[in-house]
């Protein structure tokens, strides 16, 4: 039996009211299974991003549920939450976060110094080593390639060793190259590893490196690619929706 990692069910988010309500999730129902990558897709205002931020815990949905690891996250209070995003989520955003006057060890150990927590070196030196980067520990982000830079926000995310890892746009801030590396550095955390990754993506070519690929729009799951996953096979799913003739509205269930 799969277990899933991350379960959303009937996911609202709705802001303003009036003329100025926006409904960004509309009862939006999914599951994440553990050791497995998701890529999330869709136009601008699809809700991709929303959808991300809640199933993290980082915004609070209008309606609807997450649950992560088996915890629902509505059932927890803020310190409970807080503690479950810092030890059983790990984020990584197109913005790499690092503290520019801390060394890249210093920025993977961060969550756990912030916990007041000491990490045993050989643990962050195990999470540097899982992305590449032992050679790397004492040196400061300005010393380091955007790609590196990324890596170690990566190490960071594991070092919790979490339930889940959620990427927003992990790849759009770095040259195709470096985006590869990231790209490929993911998968192998899924394959060799066991980790669940959900990733928020506008690139067909990043799609391309995970087992399922979500489409939203409107702020609803309107499609689902599994297996022969290309970057080819997404972007034309993609101009098929683009181009489809539209249907006749349907009634938000938020």
């Amino acid at each position: 039996m799969t277990t899933q990692t991350v379960t959303l069910q009937g996911l609202c988010a709705v802001y303003g009211a009036g003329a100025r309500r926006v409904t960004a999730l509309d009862g939006v129902t999914t599951s994440f299974a553990g050791g497995t990558f998701t890529a999330v897709m869709g136009p601008s205002g699809s809700g991709k991003s929303t959808l991300l931020h809640c199933a993290a815990g980082l915004d609070k949905p209008t309606a609807g549920t997450v649950t992560i690891d088996g915890r629902r996250l509505d059932d927890l209070g803020e310190d409970e939450l807080t503690r479950l995003r810092r030890d059983r989520i790990g984020f990584v955003f197109q913005a790499f976060n690092l503290v520019s006057s801390l060394t890249a060890a210093e920025n993977v150990e961060l969550p756990l110094r912030l916990a007041r927590h000491r990490p045993p070196a050989r643990d962050v030196l195990a999470a540097l080593d899982t992305v590449g980067l032992t050679d790397r520990a004492g040196h400061r982000p300005s010393e380091l390639s955007g790609g590196e830079q990324q890596r170690v926000a990566v190490a960071r995310a594991l070092i919790t060793r979490p339930a889940v890892v959620f990427a927003d746009e992990p790849t759009g801030a770095l040259d195709s190259t470096a985006s590869q590396q990231i790209l490929r550095l993911l998968r192998a955390l899924v394959d060799d590893h066991r980790q669940t990754v959900v990733m928020v993506t506008h690139d067909p070519a990043a799609a391309a490196y995970a087992d399922r690929v979500l489409l939203l729009a409107d702020g609803r799951i309107v499609d689902e690619l599994t297996g022969g996953i290309t970057a080819t096979v997404v972007a034309a799913r993609i101009a098929e929706r683009e181009t489809a003739p539209a249907g006749s509205a349907v009634e938000s269930s938020c």
